[in-house]
């Protein structure tokens, strides 16, 4: 059962949610229920590119470099981790995905960044009346082990989409193209909410 009361000291309607066996929500003010909120999802996936690491051409994940192993193949730089969380905020603001807006049809972005596109999609946020909660990007692969880059990659994405961002990895117990060492795969999920 809902019920929505004047909270003296805050002096804004508050809605207390009532459980069912008595359990009570904290009240919460609201002008946040009324708030809008989107979330979107994300994901991408690139195979490594055949033979050693290439000159020039470091794997990137996160926007973070890895120069000792071999890059992702893609029209761009493959940075899965950065382009799982593009699409997760394209998609939060109804705006298209990686694809539609950064696409091979787009010959000024091959070779981009992944950094590339999260600003470009920043933009895109801003320019729609959005801001960016937060966000969660989990890699998927066998290596490279990004265990101990976990707060570097966290410092990078968060500072351009100015908003916490967890970063992980796992495996997929050498099940599938990830677990035969093919490529990586990324997910990831943000919350946004109306400016």
């Amino acid at each position: 059962m809902n019920k929505i009361r004047y909270h003296p000291q805050t002096k804004v309607l508050v809605r207390g949610i009532h459980h069912p066996k008595g359990l009570n929500t904290t009240d919460i003010p609201i002008r946040i229920l009324c708030m809008d909120f989107r979330v979107g999802q994300g994901f991408d996936a690139h195979r490594f590119a055949a033979g050693a690491p290439v000159v020039g051409r470091p794997l990137r994940v996160g926007t973070l470099s890895f120069p000792d192993h071999a890059p992702l193949e893609g029209h761009s730089d493959g940075d899965v981790a950065a382009h799982a969380l593009t699409d997760a905020l394209l998609a939060a603001a109804g705006l298209g995905d990686l694809g539609t807006n950064f696409g091979v049809s787009r010959p000024e972005y091959a070779g981009a960044s992944g950094e590339v596109f999260l600003r470009a999609a920043m933009r895109m946020l801003h320019e729609t009346g959005w801001v960016v909660v937060n966000a969660s990007v989990t890699v998927v692969g066998q290596e490279p082990r990004l265990g101990s880059h976990y707060a570097e990659a966290e410092a990078a994405l968060g500072n351009i989409l100015a908003a916490p961002v967890s970063f992980s990895a796992t495996t997929t117990d050498r099940m599938g193209f990830t677990g035969n060492k093919e490529g990586l795969a990324a997910l990831a999920i943000c919350l946004l909410r109306r400016e």
